[in-house]
């Protein structure tokens, strides 16, 4: 006799064997699989008419993708179609693990090489963001990030935002070198008219205070990022 769960769910297992997203994992890696896949592995079981595979696909279609999947809350989350408690609770906590990792730090102080680098630091959380902050990541005179301060939220309008305010910290550590960073939570991240005028302000006052502000980057959604330098906007004027 059929139990009321095996009616209304169906799991990884009644997948062909090759389709099965754990058994995929263990034979080529999580690197391999697609997004839906890694997600159905948290979800374990489907509903009736979805598979674990199928639903994981649905909610990232509901949610926008992935970023915006990291953006629902936990309540949102539990809400959907197939999803309770639990299962969200898997899912937030396996964002949050992802999350923690990208900001551990080692032993070593990441070097910045170059934009993808700085962008690496910060494109997980702040793509993510649903209103407009500004960050400023610390280097010191090895270019080696010591530490991301997160200076305003809201509308950045270069006339709210307080030029001196982007310094104090640096000013305080004795720091070398900065890189500043905005998010855009449209997800776009083509630098407006108003970027490139903070960006000026922000570079003239480095000269003055004789921190070397390396950069400007505007971050959006899907790992797409703006360098304002590697785009000639408002450096080495």
């Amino acid at each position: 006799m059929k139990t009321k769960e095996t009616l209304l769910t169906y799991r990884i297992t009644d997948l062909e064997a090759n389709d099965r997203p754990r058994e995929r994992l263990a034979q080529v890696g999580a690197q391999s699989l697609r997004t839906a896949e890694l997600l159905a592995i948290l979800l374990r079981v489907g509903i009736q008419g979805e598979n674990a595979v199928q639903m994981g696909e649905r909610i990232l279609q509901e949610c926008k993708g992935l970023t915006g999947l990291h953006r629902i809350s936990f309540g949102e989350l539990c809400e959907m179609h197939g999803l309770g408690p639990a299962k969200a609770a898997q899912i937030k906590a396996a964002i949050e693990l992802g999350r923690r990792l990208a900001s551990e730090t080692p032993e070593e102080r990441p070097a910045i090489h170059s934009p993808a680098d700085a962008a690496g630091l910060i494109q997980y959380e702040m793509g993510a963001l649903e209103q407009e902050e500004l960050w400023v990541l610390l280097l010191d005179t090895r270019n080696r990030h010591m530490k991301t301060e997160k200076v305003y939220r809201g509308s950045l309008n270069v006339s709210m935002v307080r030029v001196g305010e982007l310094f104090k910290a640096a000013i305080r550590q004795n720091i070398a070198a900065m890189i500043i960073a905005h998010n855009h939570p449209s997800g776009d991240p083509t630098p407006s008219p108003e970027d490139v005028a903070l960006t000026r302000a922000v570079v003239k006052a480095g000269k003055l205070l004789d921190i070397d502000v390396l950069d400007h980057l505007v971050i959006g959604s899907g790992g797409r990022f703006v360098s304002l330098k590697e785009r000639g906007l408002r450096f080495g004027e």
